[in-house]
């Protein structure tokens, strides 16, 4: 009984995936991490897809496995895994997952609020059609009252956004904080 119970527990069951207490007990957390994710994904993505943890009936039988993402579009209703994502939708998806993330501590810690995001990049990768829905996104978290933090290079979103912290370079070699 006490071997059973150790294979079980370290994901050793003979004809299941290797699937460790610790991984199954992440994977319940990631399930809803996802579900939360949904929520804001189906608007940003214009209702073409959603992110879904993997079967484990799917996961086949090497090496440790439990969280891994695949994508069903709801456009032709189908299953592919998520690195098939283009550079927006792999952008909007990880955004999407950082929020329902903050969701789903807000929910179950009660009195912590992740009501300030910082996003380092990543919004080169988009074309202006998703730079305007991702913007959309992050200015409806801003008038729900958390602060956005954006991390970029990109010409477009320094036009875009009017309060900026930036780094000019001096002509030393160093750099000087300018506050706009």
């Amino acid at each position: 009984a006490l071997r059973h119970l150790s294979q079980a527990a370290n994901g050793q069951m003979a004809g299941k995936p290797r699937i460790d207490f610790q991984t199954y007990m992440q994977r319940r957390y990631f399930k809803q991490i996802v579900s939360a994710a949904n929520q804001r994904l189906i608007g940003m993505s214009g209702g073409q897809f959603l992110l879904e943890c993997r079967n484990l009936e799917n996961l086949g039988r090497q090496g440790e496995v439990g969280l891994d993402l695949d994508v069903y579009s709801m456009v032709n209703d189908r299953v592919r895994d998520v690195r098939t994502l283009s550079g927006g939708e792999s952008f909007m998806a990880a955004l999407a997952l950082a929020l329902g993330m903050a969701d789903v501590i807000a929910c179950q810690a009660g009195k912590i609020h992740v009501d300030t995001l910082f996003i380092d990049e990543g919004f080169g990768t988009l074309d202006s059609e998703t730079l305007q829905i991702v913007m959309e996104a992050l200015e409806r978290l801003r008038s729900q009252g958390r602060q956005v933090g954006i991390i970029s290079h990109v010409q477009e979103l320094t036009e875009r956004i009017p309060a900026k912290i930036c780094l000019v370079k001096t002509g030393n070699g160093k750099s000087k904080v300018v506050v706009e």
